[in-house]
């Protein structure tokens, strides 16, 4: 058998033997290419665009091609991508807020001012802002009452805070209504003044409308009544020695230099100068005021007369034209604009202006603002400028607290944006300040009574602000339609108060200087309320005497209205321990100035003229009028009745030289009356209840002997005597009288006359119960 052998070809052979290659993969797909927009030509031609700038084929066509690449790409992809970044920054900023609310506060705790507004997001219930109703509400603020009245010539009512004297005489006056006399007026006891008959200081009466004729702008510059040279330079001397020392907000030397260059083109007419003229109202004021035995020989009629009799409103055509001259310097106010408005402030409160001065220390308070004297003056000016600055910042406030407090109405100056520290009076600067005073002992010069005068303001403006704040717990207690003295806890608290206050002032009182301090004899301690009389040092300067009056003065005026709240007419019970004391240290304050006036006025002539000294006076007489209506058995009720009739004599004093304080005398007298039988009423009732209570025991004894009944007689005297006050104010009204006159009269067979205790009627036309009107 044969076997045939098939060769084949070489290559399959070799393919037979090994594996097969796998086919070659294909080549991936080139991912194309997004173009986010492309360009004009492009799309108009329907071919593919790309990315470049310019595309390809605008570069081979040679054209101009739109797409720039100012449009980002804004492809699908990107567009996913953004959502999931800005989902996942969402999500980081609600947990963030949720963290930062559980961190803060609840917005509804926070109180906003009534001016800022609410929040805008109205709709999310977390960020409502809920305001407290007492910020909108006016009804249910907490605030001190305060008394409308015309002080003026115009009917229009103008409004003092319960801190004025103004209050406390709406007080006294509403006590008189309710127990005495039913046609009691407040205006009755205001002095008559030149602001109750003038609108202003430059008002025309009668007799100035038929001889002046005074025309507005350029013309009013010289019209009215003027001083020759000679009368000019004696007032301006004058205020150097009086004004000066108690006010010191000019440079005497660079003041007379500008005085003298106002005559350069003539010797018998001066350029016109505001500061000029009013540094001469204010001294023609004081000076007509000065001259002996002006009103001596007058009736007291006469002597009130304003019009005829006033030295008030003396330097009237001065003062007018100083403001026309202050009109042209309200848009660029310098440092004499604010001399001149201080001045003008201080002449018309001694005028009796009491808005218009007001008004004028308002213009002051903001050119002072405007000047930037609250700030502390700049390291490279001149220590000479720098003090005249401070000088005249701290003279300001002291001036504008003084009256604030004095009228009750908020405070202009502020210590939180103050930044102007109180001035300096060692000797270089005593020296360089213009003026030739002699030095003093201690390291006292001149300026030194200034300091310590504005350091007692701080002091007593921090007692006033602490006692007067609404926001003082203790006036939560009392209710709608109430005060302090309806509620005696409430009273006790404010007491307690004043506690720290008083000693701050004593402490300011142990850092007077002795040279500033007026001697006593007998022993007596300076600025005390011992009433010993005056050792006024002969030999010492007119202007240092007066500084140590002033200060003294200033020191009583003020602690007596700081207490003067604690005096109550018509208390539901008896007084808490440290009000009745304070009302004491009140009365206490007002004798002691009474007494030191009296005495300075009649043996010298240091205040003679000083109208702030009779206003002080003014303030304390009726504080005493206050505390003996309220306090007829006290025990330094006495002490303070006699004051009232020496201050009856100081306003005769004053009298002598204007009219305001003639008129105040008559209203004194006519008080002093009111007074007098207040306090014989009172000690009528009393005697009338101890011989009741002595009479009560009688009869208890003789029933419990014959009848071992009660008659009805104890019962009536219980409920009508059983409660006395200690100060003796008892109610006794004419129901009253009558049942218990028949009550005795059935009981013991026993008549007494009650007529005099309440036939008010028959009293009064008796004694005149009207007030002079005024």
């Amino acid at each position: 058998m044969f076997t045939t052998f098939v060769s084949m070809p070489s290559t399959a052979v070799s393919s037979a033997s090994t594996s097969p290659e796998p086919p070659p993969r294909p080549r991936p797909r080139q991912k194309r290419s997004q173009v986010a927009k492309a360009c004009d030509w492009c799309r108009v031609h329907r071919i593919k665009c790309d990315n470049d700038h310019p595309c390809n084929n605008c570069k081979s066509r040679g054209g101009n091609c739109s797409n720039s690449g100012a449009l980002k790409q804004a492809t699908l992809p990107h567009a996913y991508r953004e959502i999931e970044r800005l989902k996942q920054r969402v999500q980081e900023l609600e947990a963030e807020l949720k963290k930062e609310r559980e961190n803060e506060k609840p917005i509804h705790q926070l109180h906003t001012p009534p001016s800022s507004s609410p929040p805008a997001r109205l709709h999310d219930r977390e960020f409502e802002l809920r305001i407290d109703p007492d910020l909108t509400d006016g009804a249910a603020k907490r605030f001190w009452e305060g008394i409308h009245i015309s002080t003026a010539r115009s009917p229009q009512k103008t409004w003092y805070g319960s801190s004025s004297l103004y209050y406390f005489i709406g007080r006294i006056n509403t006590f008189l209504t309710s127990t005495m006399h039913p046609d009691h007026s407040t205006h009755r006891m205001l002095p008559n003044s030149a602001s109750k008959l003038l609108d202003g200081p430059t008002t025309l009466s009668r007799e100035d409308s038929d001889t002046h004729n005074v025309n507005q702008g350029e013309e009013s510059l010289h019209a009215g009544e003027f001083l020759t040279p000679t009368q000019e330079e004696y007032f301006l001397e004058l205020f150097w020695q009086s004004y000066y020392t108690a006010y010191p907000i000019l440079d005497e030397g660079q003041f007379k230099e500008h005085y003298h260059s106002l005559w350069t083109d003539s010797d018998k007419e001066r350029k016109p100068s505001a500061l000029v003229d009013i540094v001469i109202a204010i001294c023609m004021q004081y000076g007509m005021a000065l001259l002996p035995g002006v009103g001596r020989g007058l009736s007291a009629a006469s002597r009130a007369a304003v019009m005829t009799n006033d030295a008030t409103i003396a330097g009237r055509w001065h003062y007018r034209r100083c403001q026309t001259l202050l009109a042209g310097e309200l848009e660029a106010p310098t440092i004499s604009t604010l001399q001149c408005h201080i001045l003008c402030s201080i002449y018309l409160c001694c005028g009796s202006f009491q808005n218009m001065a007001d008004n004028a220390c308002a213009q002051a308070a903001r050119t002072a603002y405007m000047l930037g004297l609250h700030l502390e003056p700049p390291a490279e000016m001149p220590r000479r400028e720098k003090e005249m600055r401070k000088r005249l910042w701290w003279t300001l406030y002291v001036l504008e607290s003084k009256m604030s407090m004095k009228l009750g109405r908020p405070f202009l100056l502020h210590d939180d944006n103050t930044t102007c520290g109180l001035p300096s009076d060692d000797r270089e600067i005593a020296l360089i300040s213009g003026s030739s005073f002699a030095l003093l002992g201690e390291n006292v010069t001149w300026l030194t009574w200034s300091l310590h005068n504005a350091k007692l303001i701080l002091a007593a403006r921090t007692a006033y602000t602490a006692f007067y704040d609404c926001k003082a717990p203790s006036i939560a207690n009392v209710g709608n339609g109430q005060t302090i003295w309806d509620d005696l806890q409430t009273l006790g608290a404010y007491a307690d108060l004043m506690a720290p206050h008083s000693e701050r002032i004593d402490e300011w009182l142990r850092g007077v200087p002795l040279t500033l301090k007026t001697k006593r004899l007998n022993g007596g301690v300076p600025f005390s309320t011992d009433r010993t009389p005056l050792d006024i040092e002969q030999f010492a300067p007119l202007w240092l005497q007066r500084q140590r009056l002033l200060l003294e003065l200033m020191y009583h005026n003020l602690s007596a209205n700081l207490f003067r709240q604690f005096i109550i007419f018509s208390p539901n019970g008896p007084p808490t321990s440290l009000s009745d004391s304070n009302a004491t240290k009140c009365a206490a304050h007002a004798m002691a100035l009474t007494h030191m006036m009296h005495q300075v006025l009649s043996t010298t002539s240091i205040l003679a003229g000083w109208h702030e000294a009779f206003q002080w006076q003014w303030n304390s007489a009726m504080t005493l009028v206050g505390f003996v209506l309220a306090y007829p058995q006290g025990a330094t009720t006495p002490a303070a009745r006699i004051a009232i009739d020496i201050s009856v004599a100081v306003f005769e004093n004053f009298g002598n030289s204007f009219a305001q304080a003639a008129s105040a005398a008559n209203i004194m007298r006519d008080l002093s009356a009111k007074v007098d039988y207040r306090i014989e009423q009172s000690m009528g009732r009393l005697n009338l209840t101890q011989n009741n209570l002595k009479q009560q025991s009688h009869q208890e004894e003789l029933h419990i002997v014959t009848t071992g009944m009660d008659s009805g007689y104890e019962s009536l005297v219980d409920s009508n005597f059983s409660s006395v006050p200690s100060d003796g104010s008892l109610t006794f009204d004419d129901e009253a009288a009558q049942e218990m006159q028949a009550v005795l009269a059935q009981s013991i067979d026993m008549t007494f006359d009650v007529d005099t205790y309440n036939d008010f009627d028959m009293l009064w036309s008796n004694m005149g119960g009207n007030f002079i009107e005024c």
